[in-house]
């Protein structure tokens, strides 16, 4: 961090200022972090082990096309305020403080030595951790639009996601005003920067739920192991890349046709995925791999010997879910995927709770995932999973520099 992103740190009086009581917005307090570089559509995994920073400016937010990381904290939140100067510097604070997060800088005086008196600037958990390559990613949701005389600024892709075949949703787990994404290498790491969102957001904003998420279940990384899911096959095997920019561009960033401020930014789909597990469990071999369309061990499509080799659709089960899901079936449409599974307990019957928090960025909500989601409603799958949780959400383009913010491009009057 340079000296000039020091400086813009905020003082422990705007700290106190923001919770009427001394509100705490820090991080690990690590020394010698080797960045990740940004530059433009590319992501470059110059230091991918678990200790390095991303870098947090850029034209895109990072937490997108970013390496995925391995642990998730993911909230949504509703806006309690209708001040709109108050939201707006709210944002900036938000700012402030992921900016210094994500390079594993404590905020104000830190978790301990200052003012006894006065909750300390630092929560503390993540004294002493690395910075774990968190990446914070914030979303505006389509309720946002009814607020702050915001209704004209609404993009056109932001649409309200129409009842799926299948969906029981929960309107607890659905929805938000806006939201944060924390993806980092340690889950501590990740819950301590939402913990301190959520500080500084007191009296403006209240977290309306959260997700934790574990071992990724897509991979924006070539070269990497695609990952599984808690089903046991490999998922996403040709998920976008971050070092593909032709299919960034065409597919996940905004050209900001439908609403200039959204120039570089995307859409996000959220959805929480209820796995039934014990079903599965007790399903064949021969069976699971008719639902994927793939074979369980390599990966490969059906009548292929590598994973990555190009499937022949028509030599699955016409309900196969890679069959369905896949481009070719569904006039080209692509989205990029940043999955995560999830395992809260059980649900009182002796059954897990367990499944996929599926997180999603397009071009186009509507002719991402609507068009795949409508296409996938005869899927053999369904038979074994349940939507019961649903949001998307207008992700801005990227923090330029260390004068700019959140949603600065959205709240032009203020910017």
């Amino acid at each position: 961090m340079t000296d000039t992103e020091e400086t813009t740190a905020p003082s422990r009086r705007a700290l106190i200022g923001w919770g009427g009581a001394g509100l705490a917005l820090g991080a690990a307090a690590a020394g010698g972090a080797v960045a990740m570089t940004r530059t433009g559509d590319d992501i470059t995994p110059t230091a991918a082990d678990a200790g390095a920073a991303v870098e947090f400016h850029g034209t895109h937010q990072a937490g997108i096309a970013t390496p995925v990381q391995d642990r998730l904290h993911f909230a949504a939140f509703d806006v309690t305020t209708e001040d709109r100067a108050e939201f707006v510097q709210m944002l900036k604070d938000w700012t402030a403080a992921a900016r210094r997060m994500t390079a594993g800088k404590a905020v104000g005086e830190g978790a301990y030595g200052g003012l006894a008196e006065a909750p300390p600037d630092d929560t503390g958990e993540a004294l002493g951790l690395k910075p774990s390559r968190l990446t914070l990613t914030i979303g505006f949701g389509p309720s946002l639009f009814g607020k702050f005389d915001l209704a004209d600024q609404r993009p056109e892709a932001l649409v309200d996601l129409p009842q799926f075949a299948g969906d029981n949703l929960d309107k607890n787990r659905s929805g938000g005003d806006l939201c944060v994404q924390a993806c980092a290498d340690d889950p501590q790491v990740a819950v301590h920067a939402i913990r301190n969102l959520a500080r500084i957001g007191f009296g403006k904003v209240v977290i309306r739920w959260s997700q934790l998420g574990f071992g990724k279940t897509s991979s924006t990384t070539p070269d990497a192991q695609t990952p599984r899911n808690l089903m046991g096959f490999k998922d996403g095997t040709r998920n976008i890349a971050g070092t593909e920019t032709d299919r960034l561009k065409k597919f996940v960033w905004a050209d900001g046709k439908d609403a200039d401020w959204m120039a570089g930014g995307s859409y996000l789909v959220a959805r929480r995925i209820r796995m039934h597990i014990e079903t599965w469990d007790r399903t064949s071999l021969q069976e699971q791999e008719d639902v994927f369309g793939r074979d369980k061990g390599e990966g490969a499509p059906v009548g292929k010997a590598k994973e990555r080799d190009k499937p022949f659709l028509p030599a699955m089960k016409p309900d196969a879910h890679v069959r369905l899901a896949h481009p070719d079936s569904n006039g080209g449409a692509t989205i990029l995927r940043r999955g995560y599974s999830f395992t809260d307990g059980t649900d009182g019957l002796g059954r897990l709770d367990a499944g996929l928090f599926f997180l999603a960025y397009m071009k186009d909500v509507r002719e991402g995932f609507i068009r795949i989601q409508r296409h996938l409603s005869t899927d053999a799958l369904n038979e074994y999973i349940q939507h019961v949780g649903s949001a998307v959400f207008a992700v801005p383009p990227g923090v330029r520099d260390t004068d700019d913010w959140w949603g600065s491009t959205l709240f032009s009057k203020e910017a």
